[in-house]
């Protein structure tokens, strides 16, 4: 019996009523509502799963945005004249730079949050050096009056290296010096500036490649430029013909030919002046950048809402089963309603006919019936018992006897 326990229960699924029992008046209309019920639930399930796919499709794209990194430079002086006074005789100490006319420029910046987010929304910033790739600062200073390096370079490094909110850069001087900052972003996906040759063709300067190869599809499809027999073949008009350097291409060809009209974008170009003679203002100076990145929020939104949906499919799952089940005791109901219905109206014919179905059931499970052209002896005949009976042997000799009696 424990064998017995093991067997999983088939799942039942049809949740229809029948059609005889839809068709009694009392149940009628209570019958029409439920189909519009399944009917609703048929549109409703296919929707949710078209939207679930989407949504999942969206996920493996990685969806991005535009938000604004706002980038502050400052700076602060020590050991001027005028913060010195007309103190005299102050030792200067080369090691620690006390006494020594110097001053430090910061570059550090943020990322605005977004207006009305919500607090549950919110995820922890990003610091500032993960949006660089490459940061040079140049100052425009004599080298022989200043040798202590004028360029400064910050790469990126491969591997595990640690954020920080900005980068502080120490000179000693007392002479306006004019400073130039060079930020190349780090953009997911990756941004390139687009050729004049196709750029103009598309309307856009700087896009991703992906971005490219969509804008290029929907010139071509906007231009009636698909072939309309190959349809893997693209037509060139008169503008993309230099392009393209031939009259038709095949699609496969895209993202080969666009990669030849992509360029390293531009990087970002700040100018700034420091004066040591004066007090540094209070407030830094402010530029807003835009940046492409990962819109995080949005695929935590979505990945919650996948998440949430295979929960909530294990109600519906439960739901739809006890709907089964209920739906299986009505259709049990019914069977028992027209058996009993059909006794009480007729109960000889009902018990003649009823006899009559299970001597053919009886037939059937024995493997014998009207329909082989044998009855219930001739499956008694089929066992080897049968022939070691005492008279068989007597038998077979009479017949035997017979036979060679017919040949002579």
């Amino acid at each position: 019996m424990d064998h017995l326990k093991n067997i999983k229960k088939r799942k039942l699924t049809d949740k229809s009523i029948p059609h005889a029992l839809a068709q009694v008046p009392e149940f009628a209309q209570e019958s029409e509502m439920y189909q519009s019920l399944l009917e609703m639930e048929r549109k409703l399930d296919w929707t949710m799963t078209r939207k679930r796919v989407e949504v999942q499709d969206a996920l493996s794209r990685n969806p991005t945005t535009t938000r604004t990194l706002r980038v502050f430079l400052s700076h602060t002086v020590s050991g001027q004249s005028w913060q010195v006074g007309d103190a005299e005789g102050e030792p200067v100490n080369f090691e620690t730079g006390q006494g020594i006319p110097a001053w430090s420029f910061r570059v550090e910046g943020r990322l605005l949050e977004l207006p009305n987010q919500r607090s549950r929304d919110k995820v922890v910033p990003r610091k500032f050096s993960t949006f660089i790739k490459r940061l040079v600062v140049e100052l425009d200073r004599d080298p022989n009056l200043y040798p202590d390096g004028n360029i400064l370079e910050w790469p990126r490094a491969q591997g595990v290296q640690p954020s920080l909110d900005g980068f502080t850069i120490r000179r000693t001087g007392d002479q306006p010096t004019r400073i130039r900052v060079i930020i190349h972003l780090e953009q997911n996906p990756e941004q390139y500036k687009i050729s004049p040759e196709l750029g103009n063709v598309l309307g856009i300067k700087e896009e991703s490649q992906i971005g490219v190869i969509q804008t290029l599809w929907n010139y071509i499809k906007t231009n009636g430029l698909q072939d309309k027999v190959d349809r893997r073949r693209i037509k060139a008009d008169d503008y993309l013909r230099p392009i393209f350097g031939a009259d038709t291409i095949v699609f496969q060809q895209l993202p080969e030919l666009i990669n030849r009209y992509l360029m390293p974008a531009d990087p970002v170009i700040l100018h700034y002046t420091i004066n040591p003679m004066v007090p540094p203002p209070e407030r830094p100076q402010a530029w807003d950048i835009e940046v492409k990145m990962e819109d995080t929020s949005l695929k935590n939104r979505m990945a919650t809402m996948v998440q949430a949906t295979k929960d909530s499919t294990q109600d519906i799952s439960k739901l739809d089963d006890e709907i089964a089940l209920l739906t299986q005791t009505l259709h049990n109901a019914h069977t028992k309603r027209i058996f009993l219905r059909s006794f009480a109206e007729d109960p000889t014919k009902f018990i003649q006919n009823w006899l009559e179905s299970q001597s053919r059931d009886l037939e059937s499970i024995l493997g014998s019936g009207p329909s082989e052209g044998a009855t219930i002896r001739a499956e008694e005949l089929r066992r080897s018992d049968f022939f070691r009976l005492p008279w068989v042997e007597e038998a077979v000799a009479i017949q035997e006897g017979m036979r060679l009696s017919s040949k002579q």
